[in-house]
């Protein structure tokens, strides 16, 4: 039996998954949490990475290695392979003011063209320009610029500070795949290559020797301690290997942020902002809207109401469609689509008849699945396909979930058994790299709720809408 590993290096932990090449059958798991917080040291995750490979039995038996991660999260580093400064994450919004003037700079519709996005404050381009504006000594120090998945392949080759490295401080052997390039705002992933003029618009001086890394196609490879290491991806492309998706699907995730994304084979340049034109990691496109609030919105409202999970779903089971009228807008953490970085949630239709336990449970689900049936419309406008809905992620197993997802979307709702997909996918890029070719690894369905489509959900949040 040949073996794999793929990792997922999140927001929140760091999981391994080890597979065997031919069946994608996992043979062990292991697992390492990271610290809370939307700026993080990246030591934090290579201690974490490490531990998940220790409790995952090693990869001494791996053939090859693959790591996907958490997009957008800039790492800067300097000439000798240091991290200036702890890493701003997707969900820091302090550079939505750096993304507004970015956009102002250069227009909307050019940056669309150009990169496939409008910058908000998840972009690396826009933490760059806040660098630049905000700690101008830590900016003139950049000599390379990584995502998360980069650096920590980078450092698992054995790269880094010469004094905790074997292999030194050679940022010319940073890796990364399309997926994850295309969410810097400064990659073109229509013809490949970087946009070398809006990284130093970025950086406000020229940026023409800041190390980017090397784009590795989704075959390709380096050599690792041992093994092959793989490109590595973006989570949400790592996600879209691991389900196996093809034209017509559309994945819905429900983790720390919600997301909503389709493989194409063309890219999609919306000029609005609404959708993001990102690459997939197998050489196509994965046309992508993303909210802050999915998961977190479910636990805080459970909180609130003190009770467990369980409890929570029943609740929203014995509510009607539509809680009565009451409506959460669940922009906790501010929101990305919409493009609303200092909003608050908030509750609409409170009347003593609408306010009971069970809608304000009932709210929060139709609020979070609401918000991403809006971005899979956005998605449509853009001639994408709809022919079924991949709910994944934590949550897509709560049965309230399932229920009000398949009265919220409009396409069929089919839910994967649970598994950790973005660790997956990048098993299975790993498996391609070492083989040549991408395997085909069936998926499991654990439900398939029928379909109750309820306009009036959607509609009522709809007309909530700033």
């Amino acid at each position: 039996m040949t073996l794999v590993a793929g990792v997922d290096s999140s927001t929140q932990s760091c999981k391994v998954v080890i597979v065997d090449a031919e069946s994608g059958a996992v043979v062990r798991t292991g697992r390492a949490a990271h610290p809370d917080g939307t700026e993080v040291d990246p030591a934090h995750w290579l201690v974490a990475l490490q531990s998940a490979i220790a409790d995952a039995d090693g990869f001494d038996d791996v053939a090859a290695v693959s790591i996907a991660g958490q997009q957008h999260g800039m790492v800067a580093l300097d000439a000798d392979g240091e991290v200036i400064r702890p890493a701003l994450l997707w969900n820091d919004t302090r550079s939505a003011d750096a993304a507004a003037e970015l956009v102002r700079e250069v227009g909307a519709a050019a940056l669309a063209e150009r990169t496939g996005l409008v910058p908000v404050a998840s972009f690396t381009a826009t933490k760059l320009r806040w660098l630049a504006d905000a700690e101008p000594e830590n900016a003139a120090r950049v000599a390379a610029v990584a995502l998360p998945h980069d650096w920590l392949t980078w450092r698992l080759r054995g790269y880094g500070p010469a004094a905790s490295s074997p292999r030194g401080p050679v940022l010319d052997e940073l890796i990364t795949d399309r997926s994850d390039a295309s969410g810097t705002a400064y990659f073109d992933s229509k013809h490949d290559r970087y946009d070398r003029e809006l990284l130093s618009l970025a950086l406000r001086r020229d940026a023409a020797e800041v190390v980017l890394p090397r784009v590795l196609g989704p075959a390709e490879h380096v050599e690792g301690a041992g093994h092959l290491v793989a490109a590595g991806a973006g989570d949400n492309a790592a996600a879209a290997l691991g389900l196996g998706a093809t034209a017509g699907d559309i994945a819905v995730s429900l983790g720390t942020s919600g997301t909503v994304f389709a493989v194409t084979d063309v890219p999609v340049h919306d000029a609005s902002g609404t959708v993001a034109g990102f690459a997939d990691a197998a050489g196509g496109y994965l046309p992508i809207i993303t909210t802050l609030n999915a998961a977190r919105v479910f636990d805080g409202i459970a909180a609130l109401l003190g009770v467990d999970h369980e409890e929570f779903a029943r609740l929203a089971l014995d509510a009607e469609p539509g809680a009565g009228g009451l409506v959460l807008q669940p922009w906790f953490e501010g929101e990305r689509t919409p493009n609303r970085p200092d909003a608050t949630a908030t509750l609409f239709g409170m009347t003593l008849a609408a306010t009971t336990r069970e809608n304000l449970a009932r709210a929060a689900v139709e609020g979070v699945l609401a918000g991403l049936a809006g971005g899979l419309d956005a998605i449509r406008a853009h001639g994408v396909r709809a022919d079924r809905i991949l709910l994944i992620g934590g949550a897509a197993q709560s049965p309230a979930v399932q229920a009000v997802a398949a009265q919220v979307f409009d396409a069929p709702v089919v839910v994967p058994e649970p598994g950790e997909y973005v660790a997956r996918g990048a098993a299975v890029q790993a498996a391609w790299a070492l083989n040549g070719e991408r395997p085909t690894w069936p998926l499991s369905i654990a439900a398939q709720p029928a379909p109750d489509h309820r306009a009036e959900i959607t509609s009522q949040y709809a007309a909530r809408l700033p």
